[in-house]
């Protein structure tokens, strides 16, 4: 049997035209994946299920990459307390064409990671773009534990100022989380930052503590925290340097 060849034009011909099959194939395989994968975040979201809603945005991302899908994995992450992924996901960079979204999830993922220094580049993007008392409340506890308490003392005073008598603040140190008015939490900050400016003078930090506690009888925190500055004032140490 005569063997039959193709002349060199008929066969890049072929190969074009396969190329070109292949392709289309390829891109209505991904848009039929895409459809699907929307139908599946659509279904998990209404399921309240998690994880499958971070599987569906995650393939996704993979299939039509896009910004916005990635902000919100990342928001997913960290809602559920999964703060590595969540910045594994946006990355920890200070970026001011971040979306609101994309700051707020690094912000809380940052200090969640005990990244105080981090997570205040963050909270100070989130607060040139919208001032408020709960972000200056933010700002101020990072700015103590980073040692600015004169940055803090400004936040404290505008806290104390703009916050409303509906305002509460969650605190979860205890297996029961409880909320307190947002202003005794500003003035709890109040007194730990008189202690620091000058630690000869426990008594009037822990006075200050006292209008916190006050305002809110159930601040476990702030009861804590007068007992540590009242253990300071009647150490030994603390007997030596008043001498």
């Amino acid at each position: 049997m005569k063997r039959i060849t193709l002349s060199n034009p008929l066969k890049g011909a072929i190969l074009v035209t396969f190329l070109i099959l292949s392709s289309n194939l390829h891109a209505q395989s991904n848009a039929d994946l895409q459809k699907h994968y929307e139908a599946y975040y659509m279904e998990m979201r209404l399921q309240g299920d998690v994880n499958g809603v971070i599987s569906a945005l995650t393939h996704l991302n993979v299939l039509a990459p896009s910004q916005e899908r990635r902000d919100t994995l990342a928001y997913i992450y960290a809602n559920n307390n999964q703060h590595l992924q969540a910045l594994n996901t946006i990355g920890i960079e200070k970026n001011e064409s971040d979306s609101d979204l994309a700051v707020q999830v690094k912000a809380i993922s940052l200090k969640a990671l005990s990244q105080p220094k981090r997570a205040l580049e963050q909270f100070e993007v989130l607060y040139s773009r919208n001032p408020n008392a709960y972000l200056a409340y933010e700002l101020a506890d990072l700015k103590i534990q980073t040692g600015d308490n004169q940055g803090a003392s400004e936040n404290i005073e505008y806290g104390i100022t703009n916050s409303q008598d509906d305002m509460k603040y969650a605190f979860y140190e205890r297996q029961q989380p409880y909320e307190v008015p947002l202003k005794a939490a500003f003035i709890h900050l109040k007194g730990l930052v008189q202690y620091h400016m000058n630690k000869d003078d426990i008594a009037g930090a822990v006075a200050t503590i006292d209008e916190a506690i006050k305002i809110a009888p159930n601040f476990n925190l702030a009861s804590l925290s007068k007992q540590a500055l009242e253990s300071r004032k009647d150490s030994p140490e603390d007997s030596e340097n008043q001498n």
